[in-house]
């Protein structure tokens, strides 16, 4: 499996997705929120004043994206938001949406940029409602997250535990039975996506690549490349292209020094994208 450049000169990428026949993505150097269309021409839909940030849809199709807070994209085009989420914390990381119109988040717990000493995160729910409240901690450095086509498990990576790991989802979108869904050994997982055979793709920086996972653990496939990886989406007209933003990474201090090195890669691989999550069974 070898990758393409679909796209260079990113500042540095992150929180790639595929949406209704694009592919979009999160420049945090350029504090932009990016798609691509089938044309293959790039538009910037959004200017953000910080980052990080991360993007997913309701189910009606309407853009969030979530920053210090979480926010939606409205008809005009300008943001407006969604929901408060400062008595939790100040900054938040990744966002993953569900079949029901709940928002997960997630937060580091720590001050990456100002080199503090590592502590534990936390996952957020924010209820289609708008009820706001803290669902799982002791997280350490919660990454990317992705949900099962049911709806039922969340799975998040926990980049600095080497780990992918599941809870169940329950009929109020609370989160338990929290288990080690599969242990990546020396990998280091980023941002992550499910196909439909229920194995995990993550994307590694430290290790340049991205891995497909079973549940428990077993390596199916890896897509190495030349720089870190930091996020990874199936899509494409089949489901079966791995879209993967990657960026040459010397640490937090350098994270946007010298020539743009980020690029948008694209490789085909043999098991499409889970479903998207559903709201049957509750």
């Amino acid at each position: 499996m070898e990758p393409r450049i679909v796209l260079s000169g990113l500042v540095f990428g992150e929180s790639v997705r595929w949406h209704e026949g694009q592919v979009w993505f999160a420049d945090w150097g350029a504090h932009e929120v990016v798609r691509l269309g089938p044309d293959g021409v790039r538009e910037v839909v959004l200017t953000m004043p910080t980052f990080p940030f991360s993007l997913d849809w309701l189910p009606d199709g309407r853009l969030l994206v979530v920053s210090s807070t979480l926010q939606r994209l409205g008809p005009d085009g300008a943001l407006v938001e969604h929901a408060d989420l400062s008595r939790l914390a100040a900054g938040w990381n990744e966002l993953v949406v569900d079949g029901r119109g709940n928002s997960y988040v997630n937060e580091v717990g720590f001050d990456l940029m100002s080199g503090a000493e590592p502590a534990t995160g936390t996952v957020a729910l924010v209820t289609a409602d708008g009820e706001v409240r803290r669902v799982a901690d002791g997280l350490w450095f919660p990454n990317g997250m992705a949900l099962t086509a049911d709806g039922r498990t969340l799975v998040v990576a926990e980049s600095y535990r080497n780990r992918l790991t599941a809870f169940d989802v329950d009929a109020r979108g609370d989160l338990g039975g929290r288990r080690v869904w599969a242990d990546c050994g020396d990998g280091v997982p980023d941002g992550i996506c499910l196909d439909a055979e229920g194995a995990c793709w993550y994307a590694d920086v430290p290790n340049r690549r991205c891995v497909r996972v079973a549940e428990g653990g077993t390596v199916l496939a890896t897509v190495d490349v030349d720089r870190g990886c930091f996020s990874c989406a199936l899509g494409g007209p089949d489901g079966t292209t791995l879209f993967v933003v990657a960026t040459r990474w010397d640490g937090t201090g350098r994270m946007f020094e010298g020539d743009p090195t980020g690029q948008l890669l694209a490789v085909e691989v043999d098991v499409p994208a889970v479903a998207p999550p559903s709201p049957r069974g509750y």
